[in-house]
């Protein structure tokens, strides 16, 4: 499922808007964007657009059962200032589903289903149900939580036991492959259940490793062959996959530029991190916070299906240095190909890993209303034109401004100087500043 339409008659304070997601020219030409970007300034309604996405995805998921054309439903609000106005379109591999929602200072709000086109795997006059992978995922920009952090600081041993106690915990239900991972909003509380559950492979394979150990070594004779000990263990690990390991080819690329790396060996944590000078553990509460960031999203990108789903992240760049923001989109695609990335940012760093079609920039007009165009910006641009084109910044604060001034001034100066000392005066101090500025 991706979104490919959004129009914003009224939602809060955004009106009249209308976005495009799909691509306007080359060979993909009207199919939807696999990636888009949201950038303008603040409560410009970046947040509130992934926040709308997120919560008309979870309704129209509700909403299909029917199996009729078009249906109308009344939908059950708490919060009247969430109701959109307008018409949203979400495509998935069977038809695209498109829902006009009321006005609702005029009339009961409603939704009102329609098959727009029959694509050619289509042969039925049915609409058919979402499909379980077809899932939405919302990482907000609050994610990285002491609480969220919580169930990584525990031993992979006693995990699953503290959090039975501690929330009568199903554990069938937790270890299910069939868990029902639709609709999962990743905040700064998310419910450990969900953490456990991610988690639930590698603790899976560590407890089935112990037992494994344990019964290779058992006495029965009083004695142990140590010879084939060792063997037998390779060849059971080779048969069982280390889903540390699984996880940390994904994952170390990333930490590489943090001299970071997961240590598949160790057992204290459920997830290692290892400094790769000293080799010494760090226990993830004393990581940096946008390491912290990384786990918290990397893991359910590794973990779930994210086929056909639809991945909104808020502010990715969240405490990450410059140069660890410039590949993370496309760490995240690897983790994620066949998902349909929303990102919200304010980093000129992330906004150059999209194509313009797939920038959407808000910004507010003559009247102060927030209005939307797309990109300029060639894909992987320098972050400085990036500014300038598509954040609609001077890059170059009062200070540089200033001597960007003096430096103009020093050029004209030489100019129509006569006198050949002051001119040369003038010269070398023009050098200076275009070397100190690079002018």
């Amino acid at each position: 499922m991706k979104i490919s339409k959004l129009h914003i008659d009224q939602y809060r304070h955004l009106e009249n808007l209308t976005f495009d997601f799909t691509y306007q020219s080359g060979e993909f030409k009207g199919q939807p964007l696999d990636k888009i970007c949201f950038i303008g300034q603040s409560a410009s309604g970046k947040t509130g657009l992934l926040e709308l996405i997120y919560q008309e995805s979870c309704r129209l998921q509700n909403a299909v059962r029917f199996e009729e054309i078009t249906e109308n439903k009344i939908p059950n609000y708490n919060n009247p200032d969430n109701i959109l106005s307008g018409i949203i379109n979400f495509i998935s591999d069977t038809i695209n589903r498109t829902f006009t929602i009321g006005k609702t200072n005029i009339e009961p709000v409603f939704y009102e289903f329609q098959k727009k086109e029959k694509l050619s795997n289509f042969e039925t006059e049915q609409l058919p149900p979402l499909k379980e992978k077809e899932n939405v995922f919302y990482f907000k920009a609050n994610l990285i939580s002491d609480n969220n952090i919580d169930v990584f600081t525990k031993n992979p041993i006693d995990l699953i036991e503290i959090y039975r106690k501690k929330n009568e915990v199903n554990l069938e239900n937790i270890l299910d492959n069939n868990f029902n991972n639709r609709n999962v909003l990743f905040n700064d509380d998310v419910n450990p259940e969900i953490w456990l559950f991610l988690l639930s492979e590698i603790l899976e394979y560590r407890k089935n490793f112990t037992q494994k150990i344990s019964e290779l070594i058992h006495i029965k004779d009083g004695s142990v062959d140590l010879s084939s000990l060792g063997s037998e263990i390779q060849k059971w690990q080779k048969e069982n996959p280390n889903k540390v390991e699984l996880f940390a080819k994904k994952f170390n690329p990333l930490l590489e530029k943090l001299y970071l790396e997961v240590d598949i060996v160790n057992t204290e944590y459920p997830i290692p991190i290892k400094n790769k000078k000293t080799n010494g553990i760090i226990p993830i509460q004393n990581t940096s916070t946008g390491t912290k960031g990384l786990l918290l999203s990397f893991l359910p990108l590794f973990k779930l299906d994210t086929k056909d789903s639809i991945i909104l992240i808020d502010e990715p760049e969240r405490s990450l240095y410059p140069d660890m923001q410039m590949d993370l989109m496309d760490h995240y695609q690897n983790l994620a190909p066949e998902a349909q990335f929303i990102v919200a940012t304010h980093s000129p760093f992330i906004a150059a890993s999209f194509e313009p079609d797939e920038r959407f920039i808000l910004y507010f007009d003559e009247e102060g209303k927030v209005a939307v165009r797309r990109g300029s910006s060639p894909i992987g641009d320098d972050p400085n034109d990036m500014l300038y084109n598509d954040f609609g910044i001077n890059y170059i604060n009062k200070f540089g401004q200033a001597k960007y001034n003096e430096y103009l001034e020093l050029k004209q100066k030489i100019f129509f100087e006569k006198d050949e000392k002051i001119k040369k005066e003038y010269a070398e101090k023009l050098e200076k500043i275009g070397e100190e500025y690079n002018f």
